[in-house]
């Protein structure tokens, strides 16, 4: 989810209050603005050095009424469902943030056939194993959809994992760290009337990063939730990798915002905005589609950047280089007239204020209690 901060907006429409991280010590990392559900393609690093690159698919902005997760599974459910697209038939893997392992996006997506969904989870949630198999001579009735509890904060209720693997990376600063990772198979997440979850178990992964002293990295374990059909196909290590490369849509989303203007326009009408964005999308799918057609090129004050093994140019470079690329091309635009004097406002006119729009605050969900 992308926020567009506006808070000096006072006359725009169906404004919320979206996150916004604040450097500020004891500030809620919270704004008023609007929120965008995007869609993106990660392409695939041939080289391990190669730049991040991110191209656009869709865009949406999430309107009060709407859930992010809920947008989200439709973005996803519409380009999975296009027979054009390549996604429809190959094996794809679609990988998110905490906030996309709750049961109103993971429901939604789960009986896509050729998706797998590789999303980090909280370690405050309680999972459950498969039920054990009811003997013929149980009287009738409901069989069991969950077994025994799988609590992660509770290590006494894991047992021991169904397979392990270990891998290594190297960081930028050339440190070699060991990831050791833990699989279970089959597990089961609560659900809903509309969304019953106990019909999609998902293998649950845990990752610990250990230096070469075999001392924690990080203090927390990474959890991770890989759901779907054919998840089978992939190994541990595949989903622990698939889901590093969700970080590079954050880059893609600090270069719209530092170097295409993301979040500057400034307009008190929604629907300008909302293509606004959609214009800087196409800026930058038009960018990832010129990469090959600019040199990577190091300005004087980066020769103190370590060596990069890729040569690929990135976003920033092409964009630098855009230029060159599109002077052979020219213009289709015509050369402008003279208008003269415009005739302006009839006398006596006089323009009102704007409405002042209120910011909507989303109402708390309260759980139901059991009568």
């Amino acid at each position: 989810m992308v926020p567009v901060p506006r808070p000096c907006a006072p006359t725009l429409a169906d404004k919320t209050y979206v996150y916004q991280p604040n450097p500020v010590a004891g500030n809620k990392p919270v704004t008023i603005g609007h929120a965008y559900s995007q869609l993106a393609y990660l392409p695939e690093k041939a080289p391990p050095g190669a730049p991040p690159w991110v191209v656009p698919l869709l865009m949406r902005r999430v309107q009060s009424t709407e859930k992010a997760t809920v947008v989200g599974a439709e973005q996803l459910t519409t380009v999975l469902m296009d027979k054009q697209l390549p996604f429809h038939q190959d094996l794809t893997i679609h990988v998110a943030d905490s906030a996309y392992s709750a049961v109103a996006f993971l429901g939604r997506v789960a009986p896509l056939p050729n998706l797998v969904s590789v999303t980090r989870t909280a370690e405050n949630r309680v999972f459950y194993r498969p039920p054990v198999t009811a003997p013929e001579t149980t009287p009738l009735g409901r069989r069991p959809w969950y077994g025994a509890r799988f609590a992660l904060k509770d290590p006494t209720t894991w047992g021991p994992p169904d397979e392990t693997a270990e891998t290594t990376f190297r960081t930028k600063r050339g440190a070699t760290y060991t990831v050791r990772l833990q699989g279970w198979h089959n597990l089961r997440m609560r659900g809903t009337r509309d969304l019953p979850m106990h019909q999609h178990p998902f293998t649950l992964i845990r990752a610990v990063v250990v230096d070469p002293d075999g001392q924690l990295v990080y203090k927390h374990a990474l959890w991770l939730i890989v759901l779907g059909t054919r998840r089978a196909e992939l190994t541990l290590v595949a989903a622990w990798e698939a889901y590093g490369q969700r970080f590079d849509l954050e880059h893609g989303f600090r270069f719209g915002k530092q170097r295409l203007l993301l979040a500057a326009f400034q307009t008190p009408a929604v629907a300008h905005e909302e293509n606004w964005v959609h214009l800087v999308q196409l800026a930058l799918v038009l960018l990832w589609l010129g990469r090959d057609l600019v040199d990577a090129q190091l300005h004087p004050w980066e020769r103190y950047l370590p060596t990069r093994t890729s040569r690929a140019a990135t976003p920033s470079q092409v964009q630098r280089g855009w230029a060159r690329i599109i002077r052979p091309i020219g213009t289709p635009a015509k050369a402008p007239k003279r208008r003269g004097k415009a005739v302006g406002r009839v006398t006596g006119t006089r323009l009102g204020r704007r409405p002042r729009q209120k910011v909507v605050k989303k109402a708390a969900q309260t759980r139901r209690k059991a009568a």
